[in-house]
């Protein structure tokens, strides 16, 4: 089993407080966060939601990936956003939608073939499955 992780400081309350969350696995750096940086603006500082999207967007384009060159369709490229949606929901916050979009360069595939194949990737991929009970859109095209 494959295992990676991040640690997350918090100091203070939620509305003034601030914190850093750091990705352990592969040292890749130390990223502060604030609740503003959820709920207003970056300026500079991530959020559970921005690192959810990163996630995603990996994990749908490798997903693609492998399904597109195990079809014998390898991609020469492919380009995936995942916009995440945070905001009111019931008694406080939740992710309301994640809307993915990816445009990929596939020679020797016809557009239906890749629209199938793209919504299979994001039934199939890790994370759309993590976040089971979320909204998931795609928008996919070639270029």
């Amino acid at each position: 089993m494959i295992q990676r992780n991040a640690t997350t400081q918090w100091t203070g309350d939620l509305k003034s407080g601030a914190g850093s969350v750091t990705l352990d696995s592969s040292n890749a750096g130390q990223f502060p966060l604030t609740w503003a940086s959820r709920s207003e603006s970056p300026d500079g500082r991530t959020s559970p939601e921005e690192l959810i999207a990163a996630a995603h967007s990996a994990c749908f384009s490798m997903q693609l990936s492998g399904l597109l060159s195990a079809a014998g369709t390898p991609p020469e490229s492919i380009d995936t956003s995942a916009e995440v949606s945070f905001g009111p929901r019931g008694d406080g916050f939740a992710i309301t939608l994640i809307a993915l979009t990816v445009r990929a360069k596939v020679p020797g595939i016809d557009p239906a073939a890749f629209n199938e194949t793209a919504l299979k990737a994001k039934e199939i991929c890790p994370v759309s499955a993590a976040l089971t009970g979320t909204e998931i859109t795609l928008d996919a095209a070639l270029d």
